[in-house]
């Protein structure tokens, strides 16, 4: 990026036209008398005078490339004035000077390749316009009620104009559901986005994995991951779970504050955002670079149950195929480590597992790392397609329950890794750490 411009730049030609793809993708969804506005996320506070980084929404993200806050996104199919319109700041000399560049609105629509764009001061003034004789407006309600009330306003007063010529906007239709329905598959532009964050996530395992020594601090690993994603331009995608012990045995530890012992292992669950999409990967290793037996014999476990679950990936197959082929396997493994008791058909009915496995085996992946996308269609489970991205992440969590076996006790492991559906198959996204026991025990002991 040069120096004396805002975060947001003129893009290059092939995303100006995926971006302008997915805007038609939806206008044409849209239909005439049709307005939808998307509004930008809110910055929030930290705490006194400063405020948390601050992230587009992934719907506007999506839609526009623009990562600016206090913006609002209006599509308009068929207007003749232009259908993009870009609600944004003003560039303000003093308030850049304290809070960094704005993009501006005179730079706005050749950046963002909007038909037009307007201060966002002066919204109260345009929006009820655009609003006038449009019969649905796609918007979601509920997310952020301070704007919905300012849509409410916007809509009163479009209806008391008199210069209206067709009906008053008479429903509002979920925005998401449209878009969420879009971003669920992805192109292959963002493939080779999601690509990239997989292999710097790995990368960033890589180094935490080489760093692990009895008597470091789990928060000295999660330095590794952030450092190797901050060098590369890039930044963790959600907080970064580093659980030694049985800290691995919370789902989502994120305290990340108490010495890693020998003999013990650590759990690690850390991907990096690029470009706005996510990677999400999990391993499980032991501190001192050698597993114990006990320690073996349920990772190996766990490995199994993620391999067959990741063979259950493919086109045709039902979302719910890759869990039901990771819990059969482990199961199986619970009841010969002496956890559970009984006739695996029984256990399975029984879901007996659910204690010691109580998540799903995966989610949908994107620009949100608990994706957007319906699970289930019509109340059946949804089938994959090329193109879809998720997560498959079986896990085993034995706490201190008398229940399980002493060698066994406050061992918890998660197995993860991104996968996209292909034609043929499948694809492992995040291939590049290692994962077998062999394969961990040797990278450890370079």
């Amino acid at each position: 990026m040069k120096k004396g411009t805002s975060r947001t730049q003129r893009f290059s030609q092939s995303h100006a036209a995926e971006l302008k793809r997915r805007r038609r993708a939806l206008m044409r969804t849209m239909g005439d008398n049709a307005i939808a506005v998307i509004p930008a996320a809110r910055t929030a506070m930290r705490n006194r005078d400063s405020n948390y980084p601050y992230r587009a929404d992934s719907n506007l993200l999506y839609l526009s490339g623009f990562d600016e806050p206090e913006a609002l996104m209006v599509l308009v199919p068929n207007r003749k004035a232009g259908q993009y319109i870009m609600f944004c700041r003003e560039r303000d000399p003093l308030q850049e000077t304290w809070h960094g560049r704005r993009l501006g609105v005179e730079d706005a629509p050749a950046a963002l390749n909007a038909d037009d764009a307007f201060p966002i001061s002066d919204i109260d003034d345009i929006l009820p316009g655009l609003l006038e004789n449009k019969q649905s407006v796609f918007h979601t309600l509920g997310k952020d009620q301070a704007f919905d009330a300012q849509l409410l306003g916007w809509l009163n007063k479009a209806r008391s104009s008199r210069h209206r010529e067709g009906g008053d906007p008479d429903s509002f239709i979920s925005l998401d559901y449209h878009v969420h329905e879009m971003r669920l598959h992805k192109s292959r532009a963002e493939l080779a986005m999601m690509r990239s964050a997989a292999k710097l996530s790995a990368a960033a395992h890589k180094r935490a994995m080489n760093a692990a020594r009895p008597g470091k601090y789990e928060y000295e690993l999660e330095a590794e991951l952030i450092a190797k994603y901050t060098a590369n331009g890039a930044t963790h995608a959600f907080l970064p779970i580093v659980g030694g012990g049985e800290n691995g045995c919370i789902l989502h530890y994120t305290e990340n504050n108490d010495v890693l012992c020998d003999d013990e292992l650590v759990l690690i669950d850390s991907g990096a955002e690029v470009g706005g999409y996510a990677g999400d990967i999990t391993r499980t290793f032991p501190v001192n670079g050698v597993f114990t037996e006990a320690q073996k014999t349920v990772y190996n476990i766990v490995l199994e149950a993620q391999l067959a679950a990741i063979a259950a990936v493919k086109p045709g197959n039902h979302w719910n195929d890759p869990h039901d082929a990771a819990v059969k396997i482990l199961t199986r493994g619970l009841r010969d480590i002496g956890v559970l008791k009984g006739k695996l058909p029984k256990l399975l009915k029984e879901e007996a597992y659910k204690p010691y496995y109580m998540h799903r085996t995966g989610h949908w992946l994107g620009m949100d790392v608990h994706d957007v996308g319906e699970y289930k269609i019509a109340g059946e489970w949804r089938l994959l397609e090329p193109g879809m991205v998720l997560t498959v992440e079986p896990g085993l969590y034995l706490g201190h329950s008398r229940k399980i076996p002493k060698a066994f006790r406050n061992i918890g492991i998660r197995i993860e890794d991104d996968v996209a559906v292909t034609r043929q198959g499948c694809e492992v996204l995040s291939s590049g750490v290692p994962k077998t026991v062999e394969a961990i025990e040797a990278f450890m002991a370079q």
